[in-house]
């Protein structure tokens, strides 16, 4: 008997072998330790049968290349799954591949008793994603979960994510400054808002030295938010909304390591890949910074006109 299904071969076919199951269906979620996925299987298969969504890419979508947003594989959890399906439990686990733009499809046509939710395998607030509105127009309850077994294993992880590179010693363009501001984004795992990161330099002739270079953390450790829930999906904060944040923002932190290192802003350009927010942008009119260079708005450019009013230059510039 096999416990193998592939959306793609049940898109445009029968899909009746999966709908009687009547499972509970772990949506493809992020990686997780064999642990976390034990205790998982045992809290959810005596309800009834799983069905465990595998996706077929290697990263969440949105957050590709970044080790701490790879989804979990079936090997990572074969054993685990053979060991059940070998045994007289009445219940079994199954497993479901398919692409994660398919989720809402599936949800659609399969109807689910339950779905579970691993926080950290999605891009953005949930309930801001189709997904989320398609779960309530069907009337399907979710229970979003963490990734790690405890606040232990949460913080062991966070540990082990290294710190990203200091800024190189040698000079660099515009474009080479800016895109080293969105390599710095991908160091944050704030999922559910935005990945911001900033690089702070100082120009010689055309080009730029570079003297610092942050992103915006998630606090009080990095994999806070995956543990203990996203404030902006607990609060079910509108998109935009500034009041509820997971992450010192990526500004505050460049001014707290400006002061630590004793950086000199004054005259200096910060490249940042989204537009600081108002409460940012209020903050940089009392700084020596000069220009800023960033690639995508935010707050209907609330801070570029900010910005400008303090007597600062303000530069869009989109790779």
């Amino acid at each position: 008997m096999s416990y193998h299904f592939d959306w793609s071969e049940l898109a445009f076919g029968s899909k009746k072998p999966l709908r009687e199951l009547n499972a509970v269906f772990i949506a493809a979620p992020r990686k997780m330790s064999l642990k976390r996925f034990t205790q998982l299987v045992k809290e959810y298969l005596h309800q009834g049968n799983l069905v465990l969504g595998l996706a077929k890419e290697e990263f969440v979508d949105g957050l590709e290349y970044q080790p701490w947003f790879q989804m979990l594989q079936y090997d990572d959890v074969a054993k685990i799954i053979d060991k059940i399906n070998s045994s007289d439990s009445r219940h079994k686990v199954y497993t479901l591949t398919y692409a994660q733009r398919d989720l809402t499809f599936i949800l659609d046509k399969i109807a689910f008793k339950h779905v579970v939710l691993i926080r950290g395998s999605w891009y953005r607030a949930f309930h801001l994603r189709p997904e989320y509105y398609k779960l309530n127009s069907l009337g399907i309850g979710f229970t979003m979960l963490s990734p790690f077994l405890d606040e232990v294993e949460a913080k062991a992880y966070a540990a082990k994510i290294p710190q990203p590179p200091g800024p190189p010693a040698e000079l660099h363009g515009e474009a080479d400054m800016l895109s080293a501001a969105h390599a710095g984004a991908h160091w944050s795992l704030d999922y559910a808002g935005f990945q911001v990161g900033v690089t702070l330099g100082r120009k010689e002739g055309k080009k730029y030295k570079p003297l610092l270079g942050t992103f915006n953390p998630v606090v009080p450790y990095q994999t806070y938010a995956m543990h203990h829930g996203a404030s902006r999906e607990l609060n079910f904060s509108p998109l935009g909304d500034l009041n509820h944040y997971d992450t010192n923002h990526a500004e505050v932190e460049l001014i707290i390591e400006a002061g630590k290192q004793g950086v000199d802003l004054q005259g200096a350009t910060l490249f940042i890949n989204v537009l600081p927010c108002p409460t940012c942008a209020r903050m940089f009119t009392s700084t020596g910074i000069s220009e800023f260079v960033y690639s995508q708005d935010h707050s209907n450019g609330y801070a570029l006109k900010m910005l400008e009013a303090a007597g600062k230059t303000v530069r869009r510039l989109v790779l």
